[in-house]
């Protein structure tokens, strides 16, 4: 199988954050805690972007310093090798405040790459 593009990565981070942003639109957080299939559903979003970030190159993430590149690849770590660590508030607090700028710098980094 032939390696995903950093335009495939970036389009699979934006796929998992639209797919989190309407899972999540209108609940709170205490829906988010008592639902299996929420949280289990925004974990795997949350994975998949993590997963995608790691394989864009430094010189691209650099263009978007703002973004916590590390903190990103970071979690994917958590969610797969230590899943009983997994604390619901940080899940929250990072698809509620870091996404949207995430989501604005990934749809900066694909128009620079579609040109």
């Amino acid at each position: 199988m032939a390696d995903r593009t950093p335009l495939l990565r970036i389009h699979d981070m934006l796929e998992s954050i639209r797919g989190i942003e309407k899972a999540i639109s209108g609940k709170s957080y205490r829906d988010y805690q008592r639902s299996w299939l929420l949280r289990s559903a925004i974990e795997r979003g949350v994975e998949v972007i993590s997963e995608a970030s790691r394989h864009l190159d430094r010189e691209l993430k650099s263009q978007h310093k703002e973004v916590r590149w590390k903190d990103i690849a970071g979690i994917g770590n958590v969610l797969r090798h230590e899943y009983q660590r997994v604390d619901d508030t940080i899940i929250w607090r990072a698809v509620k405040d870091d996404l949207p700028a995430l989501k604005a710098a990934l749809i900066s980094l694909k128009a620079s790459l579609e040109e």
